[in-house]
């Protein structure tokens, strides 16, 4: 899942790009009373770019984006609530991502599997920059 497709003059080195792939959670998501009532499964993906200069120079983790803790705060938050609309986890996963200061740009894709019949997934991706 890419965020932006890179060229030459938008090349910056010092920028790192930190993918979260297929995480695997269970939440009640949906409007049905089938999907009020019991968990579906969804899988998340989040692309998240930050400026990794000090966690290259000094080597160590406090100069560097912890993707360990993002990832506990969504676990946490997507299996501890309810939604009705995928749009709506989107953004608020997004959101989590998002209030971490050193995040300058991140894209979240969540698919709900098995959505709709003769359909793997149903996904939502959306996206948010500090970047002018």
């Amino acid at each position: 899942m890419a965020l932006h497709a890179l060229n030459d003059q938008h090349l910056d080195h010092d920028l790192a790009t930190i993918n979260i792939k297929n995480l695997r959670l269970r939440t009640h998501i949906g409007i049905k009373d089938e999907e009020i009532q019991n968990r579906q499964d969804v899988v998340i993906n989040a692309t998240i770019r930050y400026r990794a200069d000090r966690a290259v120079k000094f080597d160590h983790i406090e100069q560097a984006l912890n993707y360990r803790t993002i990832t506990k705060h969504i676990i946490g938050y997507v299996e501890d609530n309810r939604f009705l609309l995928l749009e709506r986890m989107t953004r608020e996963v997004l959101d989590i991502i998002m209030s971490y200061e050193q995040v300058l740009t991140a894209q979240v894709e969540i698919d709900k599997p098995f959505a709709l019949r003769f359909s793997d997934s149903v996904s939502v991706t959306l996206s948010d920059s500090r970047l002018d």
